[in-house]
């Protein structure tokens, strides 16, 4: 679960995480309202779960509030297209009014989930507002990392190394410290599995500053944190996702033409693999689970066919808690139902299979049944590419 930039400030600032001034407006009155309490030159922010936003036309400077309510106007509402929405964009809603600070250098400070370390790893850099990926790509000298161990957290020691090696004068190690340690224990406290602050500025006066945050919080720690929900903004994500979340769907959009449905996440990735190996491209993640239902596969099929772009759908199935038989009268009865006329290739091994193949050879429907996944990926991703043109669905 992504959350916005003001909120990401607003969870640091419990933590001791020194943030610039701000208040986030909807209008462009509230904007103006906010710009006369800072006083001064502010920055409005356009809020979207979206990096590059500045380079979109979504970060303005206003000198004082007339011009803030003019800048705020012209960017809420605004379709905003970064490197990082695609180029469908993002609506924006609300922005950040912020005060301006004098800017000595700007540094990086983030932690995710390193496999290799096999716990949380603090990475920091000189290099701040950059893209960290850019960075590892071309001066990966520039990040410095410190393991974060459970129970342990963040030491006062690796603290101050990070500090040291970000150049930071001796006026400013001490604060820069406990700025650091200060993020760390945000990360842990609220199962985030992304805390970042790009960039983290040293000002002239040699405050630590965070200018820029961004969190991700683990989904399956959600039941820990149920002040979280509130954080959510639906209009971030996809309609499609969002309708799936409803009937326990596990389901990501992507932009192919090969609807995917199957059982286990495991097999799902396989999948898609497959199917770019036979020259596709999946339309979608669709784990539907072990123990799925009839009205749960007919949801599922629901919300690939929601999808414009899909021009043929995978059905690839394990039979195990989900038999095949059961799995076939779901699928038969959804078509049926739905009135589907996309191409359908089936592939199924595990309980009870014939008996899910004979319920699809006597449904009186088109389905194509595959011999196994590698016959599947290839008779769909022909079906998909002679269905381009659009036909029925």
């Amino acid at each position: 679960m992504k959350i916005h930039e003001y909120q990401a400030k607003e969870t640091l600032k419990k933590f001791g995480v020194p943030v610039p001034r701000g208040d986030v407006a909807d209008t462009p009155e509230e904007a103006a309202d906010i710009a006369g309490r800072l006083g001064g030159r502010v920055v409005v922010k356009a809020q979207i779960h979206a990096g590059g936003r500045g380079k979109g036309g979504g970060v303005k400077l206003a000198n004082g509030p007339d011009d803030a309510a003019r800048i705020a106007g012209q960017i809420l509402g605004m379709t905003l297209v970064t490197h990082q929405t695609g180029p469908e964009g993002r609506k924006v809603h609300r922005v950040l009014v912020e005060e301006t600070l004098p800017i000595k250098k700007e540094l990086y400070a983030g932690l995710v989930i390193d496999r290799g370390y096999g716990c949380p790893v603090f990475m920091a850099s000189s290099a701040g507002g950059m893209e960290i990926e850019e960075v590892a790509a071309k001066t990966p000298e520039l990040i410095l990392k410190e393991p974060v161990r459970p129970g342990l957290g963040l030491q006062g020691y690796q603290a101050r190394r990070l500090a040291f090696g970000l150049g930071l004068p001796n006026e400013a190690i001490k604060a820069g410290s406990a700025t650091l340690t200060a993020l760390a224990k945000a990360f842990e406290a609220t199962d985030a599995s992304l805390a970042e602050i790009n960039p983290l500025i040293l000002t002239e006066d040699n405050r630590v500053i965070a200018l820029d945050a961004k969190f991700s919080f683990d989904d399956n720690a959600m039941s820990r944190h149920p002040e979280f929900a509130g954080l959510r903004d639906l209009n971030e994500e996809e309609p499609l996702e969002i309708e799936a979340a409803k009937y326990s769907l596990n389901y990501i959009k992507l932009d192919g033409s090969v609807g995917c449905m199957v059982n286990g996440a495991g097999l799902a990735m396989a999948t898609m693999d497959i199917i770019k190996y036979a020259g596709g491209s999946p339309a979608n993640f669709l784990d539907v689970g072990g123990g799925a239902n009839a009205e749960q596969v007919k949801n599922a099929f629901r919300i690939l066919m929601s999808d414009p772009n899909v021009r043929a759908v995978l059905i690839n199935v394990f039979g195990g808690i989900l038999r095949c038989d059961r799995l076939a009268n779901g699928v038969v009865d959804a078509v049926k139902a739905l009135g589907m006329t996309l191409p359908v290739v089936v592939r199924m091994e595990g309980t009870n299979v014939k008996e899910g193949r004979e319920i699809l050879e006597k449904s009186g429907l088109a389905f194509t049944v595959a011999k196994d996944m590698k016959d599947a990926a290839e008779k769909v991703v022909a079906a998909a590419a002679g269905n381009q043109a659009g036909g029925a669905r």
